[in-house]
């Protein structure tokens, strides 16, 4: 899934006969994309696709834009091959992050390179509210980017469906339980919108952009309001039959503890979240709880914070313990909405971690780790998300050099 060119990759493989058209299209894109300027033989080579099948398919991408000339290759004799190369600027993609309190928007490039980060506070995420604010974003990158636009995803805190959780509480999005999110605001923006679980983007993000852009299997927790956990197998997210997979938030750490919105108690979102934190904050008098509020207080050392990180760090310690027990991640990141050195602190406080089939001498990774993509991990999954349908083939695979 790495934008990174590389030199050994699993390729999907082409079908020759007509009807895998729109299939065959997105083999090539994919092998450009990854392998970087390429010759239309060694596309051939790469695909299994006949010379004249890539002929066709590459001048049809070059006349849409979305591949271009690079020059010619100079190597043995004869007429030096045509190289061709995702063109960057060919098309865009857009996410939208929609937490509780603020929305995060990135736009991405042809080659999956972030072209613009931006996050903006906000008051009010009802349905109506979040269609004006996905409706203004549209419009400044249209105004900003002149490329075609190929789709937009929306991340929004999970979990979907589910009574006693949906819109549940101060780290859920009221109004949008029974809605069907990607029908309504694909309607209301004239655009193919794909809705997706805050963390499984966030894992996607990473593995992108961030720490996981060499791993193949890793679990995230995700601090956003509340807490996920995202995870890639081999490469690929696991969403579960309904897209909620990691919902780690409601998992009760502590039994007959903190009153949790979903009707339970003691649930590890209570004491391990964001907006526990907050609200740690808020009955000390602080009001002002930002990224750069945080960060503020973790350089004065506030006590609240402080024993905040100590009680977090406790709880998530065996959760990290139990990930590893039943999804044998090769690490556990975690990101999200915190700034890096609390993160590191609360790292630093887990250990050392419960055994757990983690738990061997010779590891190419510490079990436990920080992300690289902080607080635009999830809209740049976001943005990814488009890409991947149309750039992404998902037929067979096959080892090439």
């Amino acid at each position: 899934m790495a934008f990174q060119p590389g030199s050994t990759h699993q390729v999907t493989l082409g079908k020759n006969p007509e009807r895998s058209r729109d299939h065959n299209r997105r083999v090539v894109l994919d092998v450009v994309r990854r392998h970087g300027s390429l010759g239309r033989m060694h596309i051939a080579r790469l695909t299994h696709l006949t010379a004249q099948a890539i002929a066709n398919i590459v001048d049809e991408l070059v006349s849409e834009n979305l591949l271009m000339e690079t020059g010619r290759l100079r190597s043995g004799r004869g007429q030096p091959p045509i190289q061709f190369a995702v063109n960057p600027d060919g098309a865009m993609t857009m996410g939208i992050e929609m937490a509780s309190d603020h929305m995060v928007a990135t736009v991405l490039d042809l080659s999956g390179q972030p072209r613009s980060k931006r996050i903006t506070p906000v008051r009010d995420t009802s349905p109506s509210q979040v269609i004006a604010h996905l409706r203004t974003e549209l419009e400044a990158v249209r105004k900003d980017f002149k490329a075609p636009l190929l789709g937009i995803g929306v991340v929004m805190p999970g979990p979907f469906e589910i009574e006693g959780m949906t819109s549940v509480g101060p780290t859920t999005l009221p109004g949008w339980a029974d809605i069907d999110a990607s029908s309504l605001l694909s309607e209301a923006c004239g655009e193919q919108v794909t809705v997706e679980n805050d963390a499984n983007a966030a894992a996607v993000g990473e593995r992108l952009f961030g720490a996981g852009h060499s791993i193949s299997s890793f679990a995230m927790i995700y601090f956003g309001a509340g807490l996920g956990l995202g995870m890639i197998q081999d490469g690929t997210p696991f969403r579960g039959a309904f897209g909620n997979a990691g919902e780690i938030g409601h998992v009760v750490v502590a039994p007959r503890g903190r009153a949790c919105p979903c009707g339970q108690h003691g649930c590890l979102e209570r004491y391990a979240s964001v907006y526990a934190l907050r609200e740690r904050l808020g009955e000390a008098g602080i009001a002002d709880r930002d990224f750069t509020d945080l960060e503020r207080l973790y350089a004065e050392r506030h006590p609240v914070l402080v024993e905040w990180m100590g009680e977090a760090a406790a709880h998530l310690a065996p959760m990290i313990a139990m990930i590893e027990n039943i999804l044998d991640p090769e690490t556990v990141i975690l990101g999200g909405m915190l700034p890096d050195a609390i993160i590191d602190e609360l790292i630093e406080g887990m250990g050392p971690l419960p055994i757990s089939v983690a738990s061997r001498r010779a590891r190419a990774l510490p079990r436990v780790m920080r992300g690289q993509t902080g607080q635009y991990t999830a809209a740049l999954g976001a943005a990814a998300l488009p890409l991947f349908e149309v750039v992404t083939p998902k037929l067979e695979t096959a080892a090439t050099e």
